[in-house]
């Protein structure tokens, strides 16, 4: 069943109000700060003002000053019960049937502004970011293009989500220009390593769960629970070097072929609003160890495409469609594992998926995929990539389809711009 809200919501729209995603906003006038707000149709709702004229209500949120706060960690550092007590308010201030905002004409002027009149920004203070690999074709792809097809995924890889810390302040919000990095290549023959601009600038097509409440430093969070401390979900583009990458990855991994840029989309869609699109992930073979085991183990069904308009044309072109139900390791024992050693978790951190292939070649996830690492180039309307070149915008749109509705996360966007001389 549709909601309905007394803001008009076209059926297309990512941000019906049966999805109210969660942001951090600036309004388009001199001296404005960053506040919380939800998505509803062309609209963002300005939770500041809501709080503000006292229509929190609830016992968990009334005394709170967590929708004054230039960014969601405290907020999402509250709990399920108190998201789960906002959404409720926030669905019936919005419904068409609830006079308390929609008769009060002088609340929705200071309350409700069009999206095109604000600047939208990072939704949390991220902390820490940590990035998995848990896309089996994915994890198959890379290590047939690398090893070969005789033994492309290690067998720890069926065992445990494999991850790595990566860099948390080179996330940036969707519409930020993505500089292309500098850096060591493999040497030809005798020669020195390349040093310069990165020749294989990628996209990955990733998600990225936003945690909620954490944990104390030593304790582990049980991954039948671990969906209380994950607030929702974002798009993501974890750009990566593949040059670069390559050269410098044996023995420890990532490391500047990955942090100069992350972007992610500015809406955060909370795992309630996903909750009627949740649907059984893939058999795990052979079972995971005891602590990773789920007594129901869920993915959800959320559409994911990407598109690349090629510098210096009008066009963008489809170039994947992916699911994240492809997913072999869920956000919850994603979540699970990266507390077992007891690391502490925090509001506001960020776990990437990996990136999310499917099992079909017009789904894989990035260009080192789809492209074979350069070997099959990519029609782009008139013109081919093997990789991204400079004023190459690539776009990531991901959503679920209901009946007669979608939930959605928006755009999340970013331009390869030139690398300084």
């Amino acid at each position: 069943m549709v909601l309905k809200s007394f803001i008009e919501v076209e059926p297309e729209s990512h941000f019906p109000l049966d999805n109210l995603p969660y942001g951090i906003f600036k309004p388009d006038k001199p001296g404005s700060v960053p506040r919380p707000g939800v998505a509803i149709g062309n609209y963002v709702l300005d939770l500041s003002a809501i709080a503000s004229a006292g229509l929190f209500g609830g016992p968990l949120l009334k005394e709170t000053d967590c929708f004054n706060q230039p960014n969601l960690n405290t907020f999402v550092g509250l709990g399920r019960p108190a998201w789960k007590e906002a959404r409720a308010t926030l669905q019936k201030l919005l419904s068409a049937t609830e006079p308390i905002l929609r008769d009060n004409a002088d609340l929705r002027q200071i309350a409700l502004l069009p999206m095109d009149n604000v600047q939208m920004l990072l939704p949390v203070a991220i902390g820490d970011y940590t990035d998995f690999f848990s896309s089996m074709h994915h994890a198959k792809n890379c290590g047939t293009i690398f090893r070969g097809p005789e033994n492309p995924i290690n067998l720890n890889w069926f065992h445990l989500p494999i991850a790595y810390h990566a860099r948390a302040s080179s996330i940036v919000v969707s519409g930020t220009d993505i500089i292309r990095p500098r850096g060591q290549g493999h040497p030809t023959g005798n020669s020195a390593p390349y040093f310069g601009p990165s020749r294989k600038v990628d996209f990955e097509l990733e998600m990225a769960a936003v945690v909620g409440p954490g944990n104390e430093l030593g304790t582990t969070v049980d991954v039948n629970e671990a969906s209380n401390h994950i607030f929702g979900l974002v798009l993501m583009n974890d750009w990566s070097a593949r040059d670069i990458q390559a050269w410098e990855y044996v023995p420890l991994g990532p490391f500047l072929g990955k942090s100069f840029g992350t972007t992610i989309s500015p809406w955060i869609v909370t795992l309630d609003a996903l909750e009627p699109f949740s649907c059984e992930a893939p058999k795990q073979n052979p079972s995971p160890l005891t602590y990773l085991v789920e007594k129901t183990s869920r993915n959800y069904d959320i559409s994911l495409e990407v598109l690349i308009k090629p510098s210096g044309q009008a066009d963008s072109c489809v170039v994947t469609r992916s699911n994240f139900n492809h997913l072999y390791w869920t956000i919850t024992q994603q979540l699970a594992h990266h507390t077992i050693n007891g690391c502490n978790l925090r509001p506001g951190d960020l776990f990437g998926t990996g990136t999310i292939s499917g099992p079909e070649p017009e789904s894989y996830g990035c260009l080192l995929e789809l492209t074979w690492n350069g070997q099959k180039p990519l029609s782009l309307g008139g013109t081919t990539r093997t990789f991204l070149e400079d004023g190459d915008e690539v776009t990531f749109f991901g959503y679920c389809q209901g009946n007669g509705y979608k939930v959605g996360f928006g755009r999340c966007s970013g331009k390869i711009v030139p690398s300084p001389q």
